[in-house]
């Protein structure tokens, strides 16, 4: 069984499944609206649930909608206290004070979860939670929270570490959600994002461990390091391993689309043994090396999915990330973004996906980087 960590009076697994990159019967990348594969997102489920994985995350916008109500059609089958439930308020779908609670009780309908164990604002920085705070956010999930919707709120974060300190201080939060990584730990300074919760006394929760699967699937030179200290062990093995080994993390998500990776997973992190300094060592030249390379900083969560155009944006990076890394030549990699659907040229600099992009991406400059970059 996976491991467990303290939270308050029980225990969350120290693995959760998110919902954001569910297995698809049409490409998320290359269709509008995907149809989720109920049969093999159910799988997953189940096979967590036996192994002891009892955190399970989702959010308004995942799958162009469907993720909620997918988990929980597939938890429905066990009983409702032996879980917990996490989803997130878009306080930038909210145009009006009064689309909050609109959109809780859609959240609440779908998945007929009838309360959320964790309920998070949804990935917050400066604008975003000057809005919570104009709309009072916070104060809306106090009352959810005292009807026995919600039990216990906190917030995911996207910002500057200036606004990670002007949110801790500014409500009694029950848990935060921060996208932590070897590479992040320093490239977006999830370090002093850690350091802040921790001393505050508000538990972390991880997402991106894997950085949207980039941390699975290094260059030559990195996975031979792994390997040749680790050889059994996958190299994404290594990301999960060093987000685990810091105390306060109780949970890390995993959007795990295979049974192979949930296995991975499930293997890393039972009878986990934390990280030697000589191990968070080598995640740290792991992470130099990485950094040489020209990458865009995409994670692929699609939080851009509504460019008007509908330009694949995540999949532009992608196949611009895998040249640039020496996965693919250039002539393979501009194959490859020949085959995209709608590529760069139809972008209109609107600016909408910058607006949504938690990397703070500049997307319409990368854009025509890219295309500059593959000579269209």
């Amino acid at each position: 069984m996976v491991d467990r960590r303290k939270f308050k009076d029980t225990e969350v697994s120290l693995l959760g499944l998110g919902t954001m990159r569910l297995p698809c019967k049409t490409s998320l990348k290359r269709e509008k609206n995907p149809l989720i594969d109920y049969k093999k997102g159910q799988e997953l489920v189940d096979i967590a649930y036996k192994n002891g994985v009892n955190y399970y995350d989702t959010a308004y916008m995942y799958h162009v909608g469907k993720s909620e109500k997918f988990i929980g059609t597939a938890l429905r089958k066990y009983p409702r206290d032996s879980y917990f439930l996490a989803d997130k308020l878009p306080i930038w779908m909210c145009p009006k004070k009064s689309d909050m609670e609109k959109i809780f009780k859609k959240q609440l309908d779908r998945t007929g979860a009838g309360y959320f164990d964790f309920y998070l604002l949804h990935s917050l920085k400066k604008d975003s939670f000057e809005r919570c705070e104009k709309f009072g956010a916070y104060d809306f999930l106090t009352e959810m929270k005292k009807q026995g919707k919600i039990k216990n709120i906190g917030f995911s974060f996207h910002g500057s570490v200036d606004d990670l300190r002007e949110i801790v201080a500014a409500h009694k939060w029950d848990f935060a959600q921060i996208q932590m990584n070897y590479l992040d730990w320093k490239n977006q300074d999830a370090e002093t994002q850690y350091d802040i919760l921790t001393k505050a006394g508000i538990p972390v929760i991880v997402m991106e461990p894997v950085r949207g699967g980039k941390l699975a699937d290094l260059p030559d030179e990195v996975e031979e390091m792994f390997k040749k200290n680790e050889p059994d062990k996958s190299v994404a093995s290594w990301a999960i391993r060093f987000v685990a080994s810091h105390s306060n993390v109780i949970t890390i998500l995993s959007g795990m689309n295979s049974v192979e990776q949930l296995n991975d997973n499930l293997s890393t992190l039972t009878n986990f043994k934390e990280f030697s300094e000589k191990e968070f060592k080598i995640c740290e030249n792991a992470a130099a090396i990485l950094n040489k390379n020209d990458v865009i900083p995409c994670t692929g969560c699609d939080y851009c999915a509504d460019c008007p155009k509908e330009v694949k944006i995540s999949s532009i990076f992608s196949a611009y990330n895998k040249v640039k890394t020496g996965e693919l030549t250039k002539e393979e990699g501009k194959a490859l973004y020949n085959k995209i659907d709608v590529n760069a040229s139809e972008c209109i600099r609107c600016c909408k996906c910058s607006d949504h992009c938690p990397q703070a991406i500049d997307i319409p400059d990368k854009i025509k980087e890219v295309n500059s970059f593959f000579e269209i």
